[in-house]
């Protein structure tokens, strides 16, 4: 039996903690193979062992972590063009009070309406705009998720397989009859 030598990080509930392969503490992360035959749970601390694991870089997965980091930095300028054009509406609102302390109560309300009704379009264009971009791409972990097993320990791995199959398979032969020899049926 063949088993590739490629582990797939995955992560579980907290409930769902069981012991390490490595240092037998509780951890939530496993490793499994692709094809679901195989897997065991490894402390997190284990995966940045390079005695333990190498991970395997997927050239797709590093270009669209890059374009989450691009869509990242879009989002923080939106943000601050956002707030520089609230710090401009605040110096001229105190401008404008200054000089509209002549002014009658009225023209007074009319603006602070039109100036609300500003910042509210204003808040729900940064809203929209970052709703947008968050939505452009979803959200990429940093940390590596393909491993490949040291030799070592792959080979741990394959022989723990092997020795699974052979006692099931002898498990089954003890209960097959026809195994066993018969009674002799005839005289001595």
């Amino acid at each position: 039996m063949s088993l590739p030598n490629v582990w797939h990080h995955r992560r579980v509930a907290d409930s769902g903690a069981k012991a390490c392969y490595v240092c037998y503490k509780p951890s939530t992360t496993v490793l499994i193979t692709p094809d679901n035959k195989d897997h065991f749970y490894v402390c997190v601390g284990h995966l940045k062992d390079r005695g333990f694991c190498l991970p395997i870089v997927d050239e797709a997965e590093a270009a669209a972590q890059k374009k989450h980091q691009e869509l990242e930095e879009e989002i923080e300028k939106v943000k601050k063009e956002y707030e520089e054009k609230q710090k401009r509406k605040a110096e001229k609102r105190k401008e404008k009070k200054k000089e509209g302390k002549g002014k009658d109560s009225k023209e007074k309300k009319e603006e602070g309406k039109s100036e609300d009704a500003e910042d509210a379009e204003d808040e729900k264009e940064k809203e929209d705009k970052i709703k947008e971009l968050s939505k452009s791409e979803p959200k990429v972990e940093d940390a590596p998720r393909i491993f490949a097993l040291q030799k070592n320990f792959h080979q741990m791995r394959l022989d723990r397989i092997r020795n699974a199959e052979l006692a099931r398979r002898n498990r089954e032969r003890l209960n097959n009859p026809s195994l066993f020899p018969t009674v002799p049926s005839g005289d001595p």
